[in-house]
C-alpha cells in the first residue's frame, strides 16, 4: 500500500468515525447524568436502537475472520453458532424480557439476588467480571488489532516489531471504544452501534457481490453459477463429526450456549432492558434474530468464495492459515477509497462489543458489588451524579487492565478461540441453568444454586484440564450434560428442602408491558428461515444439486408461515394484542 492510499484509507476511515461521534454526541448529550440514563440508556431504546446495539455487541472481528476462514477452510457447518441463535431470540422476547422489565431490573445478578440471596447475587458478579476482565474484554480488543494488522501490515508500515504494534494498536482501539462507554452511557453505546451497524450491512453486501464479479470475471451472473455448480461441499452447513461445528450440537449444547448468551449475558440484555416498553423490546430482540439468519451470507459466503479464488489452504497457491481468507479477499476486492470505509466499519464493530463490555462491567460493579456494600455498612446512598462518577471510573480502571491482559493473548498455546471456548464454559451453563430454574421453579432454595456453580466449575475444570483424553465429549455435548445434571440437582434441593413461602417478584412496571401484537407471527415467520436456510445449505438443496424434495419442503414452510400470517391478521385485535 503505497503512502497516498494509505492516506486516503486513513482519511476516509477517521472521517466516517468522527461522523458516527458527532452524530451519537448529538442524540445523547445530557443522557447520561442520572443512573437510568447512564446503565439503562433512561430507559427509552427504540427497537431500531436496540436490534442495531444487539447486532454490532455481538458481531465484531473474530466474526468477520473466524467465520469466514472457517467456510473457507471448512465449510459453512459453523454457521450454527449464528443462525440457531435465532431461537434463544425469541425465547428472550417472550419468557425472559417480559419478567427483566416488569421487575425493572438493572442487571442479571439483580434478578437473582430478588429470587435467591445476596450470595448469589456476589458469585455472579464475580463470575462475570472475571470473564469479562480477564478473558473478554482483552479478547475482543486482541481480535480487532490483530485484524487491523492482517489488513494493513502496520509492523511494516512502522518498522516495528510485530509485539509493538500489536500493542500500540491495542491502546489506540481501546482508548476510542472507551469514550463512548465512559463519557456517554448506554444510549451512546446503542446509538453508535446503530450507526455503525449501517456500515456493517454496507460492507456485508457489498463483498459477497464484488466477490462473486470477480468469481465470474466481471459477471456476477456466472460467479454465481460457478458457485453453485462447482465444489458445492463448501456450502453444506449439516457438519459431520469432524467439521468445526457438528449438526448434532445444535440440538444439544448450542441450545443452552445461545440462551445464554442472548438471555442471561449481561452485556447483550442491558440495552433490552433500556427498552422503553415490552413491545418496543419484543421488535428490537427479533429484528437482530433476522439479522442474525443473514449472517452466513456476509461473514461466511465471503470465505466459500475466496476458496474458489485462491484455493484451499493446503492447496498450490493457497493461503497460508485459513484466518487469512477475509483480509485476503478485502485487499483484493474493494477499491483504495472504499479501504478507509472498511476500516471504519470494523473498528466500529470492535468499538462495540468492547464499550459494550466496559458499560456492563461498570454497571455490575456499581450495582451489584459498591451500592449493595455501601448500604450494608449502613452508609448515606450516593446521588446519581456520584454513581455515574464512580462507573466512569470503574470503566477507566477495567479498560486499563484489559490494555494490559490483550497482548498477553498472543502467547496462548492453543488460540484465542480455545481461550475464550474453555474459560466461557466455566461460567455460560451455570447461569443459564440457574436463570430457568429461578423462573419457573418457586420450590428451589438459594443454596441449591450456590451448590450449582461450585459444582459446575469443579466439574468442568477436571472435565477440560484433566479427565479430557478420557472423556473425548465434544464441548457442546459437555455443556448439555453439565446442565442437565444441574437442573436436576436444583430440583431435587426444591422437592427435599422447599423454601418456606413461595420465591415471587415485586412487579414495578417502570414501562409499558403490553407486548408486540406481531410477534407471534414474526416469531414463527424467523424460526421459519432458520428451518429454510438449513434446507437450503444441505445435500436436499445446493449441496451436490437440488433434490426432488427440496421444492415440496420448502413450499411446505411457505405455507405454514401464510396461514399463521392469515389466521393471525384475522383475529380480533383485543385477541392478538392480548397474546
Amino acid at each position: 500500500m503505497s503512502s497516498y492510499e494509505l492516506a486516503m484509507t486513513l482519511g476516509s476511515a477517521l472521517f466516517f468515525m468522527l461522523l458516527v461521534a458527532w452524530i451519537s454526541y448529538r442524540q445523547t448529550r445530557g443522557t447520561a447524568t442520572t443512573q437510568a440514563g447512564y446503565f439503562l440508556a433512561g430507559r427509552g431504546l427504540s427497537a431500531v436502537f436496540i436490534a442495531g446495539s444487539l447486532l454490532l455487541t455481538n458481531l465484531s472481528a473474530e466474526q468477520l475472520i473466524g467465520l469466514n476462514g472457517s467456510a473457507y477452510g471448512h465449510n459453512m457447518s459453523s454457521m450454527g453458532w449464528e443462525v440457531t441463535a435465532a431461537l434463544a431470540t425469541i425465547c428472550m422476547a417472550f419468557v425472559f424480557l417480559p419478567r427483566y422489565l416488569a421487575g425493572a431490573f438493572t442487571t442479571l445478578p439483580e434478578f437473582l439476588n430478588q429470587r435467591f440471596d445476596g450470595d448469589v447475587r456476589r458469585l455472579s458478579v464475580l463470575l462475570f467480571l472475571l470473564g469479562y476482565g480477564l478473558v473478554t474484554i482483552p479478547s475482543v480488543l486482541y481480535s480487532g488489532s490483530i485484524a487491523v494488522l492482517q489488513l494493513f501490515d502496520l509492523p511494516l508500515l512502522l518498522d516495528v516489531p510485530f509485539g509493538t504494534a500489536l500493542a500500540v494498536t491495542i491502546v489506540a482501539i481501546g482508548l476510542v471504544g472507551a469514550l463512548y462507554a465512559v463519557f456517554g452511557g448506554l444510549r451512546a453505546v446503542a446509538v453508535s452501534d446503530t450507526l455503525n451497524g449501517v456500515g456493517l450491512l454496507v460492507i456485508g453486501v457489498a463483498v459477497p457481490w464484488l466477490g462473486l464479479s470477480a468469481l465470474g470475471n466481471g459477471s456476477l451472473e456466472h460467479g454465481v453459477v460457478r458457485l453453485l455448480s462447482e465444489h458445492t461441499e463448501k456450502l453444506n452447513a449439516i457438519g459431520a463429526a469432524t467439521d468445526p461445528t457438528p449438526f448434532g450440537t445444535l440440538f444439544t449444547g448450542m441450545i443452552f450456549a445461545n440462551l445464554f448468551y442472548w438471555c442471561t449475558n449481561q452485556y447483550v440484555i442491558q440495552r433490552t432492558l433500556g427498552a422503553k416498553n415490552l413491545a418496543e423490546g419484543q421488535k428490537g430482540v427479533l429484528l437482530s434474530g433476522y439479522f442474525k439468519v443473514l449472517v452466513p451470507f456476509m461473514m461466511m459466503l465471503p470465505g466459500v468464495i475466496a476458496f474458489h479464488l485462491y484455493g484451499g489452504s493446503q492447496s498450490v497457491g493457497g493461503l497460508a492459515s485459513i484466518d487469512l481468507a477475509y483480509p485476503r479477499l478485502i485487499r483484493d476486492l474493494l477499491p483504495g477509497y472504499a479501504m478507509g470505509f472498511f476500516l471504519a466499519v470494523l473498528l466500529g464493530a470492535v468499538f462495540s462489543s468492547f464499550n459494550s463490555l466496559l458499560n456492563s462491567a461498570a454497571t455490575l460493579f456499581c450495582i451489584d458489588i459498591y451500592l449493595p456494600y455501601k448500604a450494608a455498612r449502613g452508609a448515606s446512598p450516593l446521588d446519581d451524579g456520584q454513581v455515574v462518577t464512580l462507573a466512569r471510573r470503574a470503566s477507566v480502571v477495567i479498560a486499563l487492565l484489559s490494555f494490559i491482559v490483550a497482548p498477553m493473548l498472543q502467547y496462548a498455546p492453543e488460540g484465542l478461540w480455545q481461550v475464550i471456548r474453555v474459560f466461557t464454559g466455566f461460567y455460560n451453563i451455570p447461569m443459564i441453568a440457574i436463570v430457568l430454574v429461578g423462573l419457573f421453579s418457586q420450590r428451589v432454595p438459594a443454596f441449591a444454586a450456590k451448590w450449582v456453580i461450585v459444582f459446575h466449575i469443579v466439574a468442568y475444570g477436571l472435565l477440560q484440564f484433566v479427565f479430557k483424553q478420557q472423556v473425548p465429549v465434544h464441548f457442546l455435548h459437555l455443556y448439555a450434560i453439565l446442565f442437565c445434571l444441574e437442573v436436576a440437582m436444583m430440583l431435587f434441593a426444591g422437592y427435599r428442602w422447599p423454601v418456606h413461602g413461595k420465591a415471587h417478584f415485586e412487579p414495578l412496571e417502570k414501562v409499558d408491558m403490553q407486548p408486540w401484537k406481531f410477534a407471534i407471527p414474526c416469531a414463527a415467520t424467523l424460526m421459519s428461515c432458520v428451518v429454510g436456510l438449513y434446507l437450503t445449505l444441505s445435500p436436499i438443496g445446493l449441496v451436490d444439486g437440488i433434490s426432488a424434495s427440496y421444492t415440496p419442503l420448502m413450499a411446505t414452510l411457505i405455507a405454514v408461515n401464510i396461514i399463521v400470517w392469515w389466521r393471525f391478521l384475522r383475529a380480533p385485535a383485543n385477541v392478538a394484542e392480548s397474546v
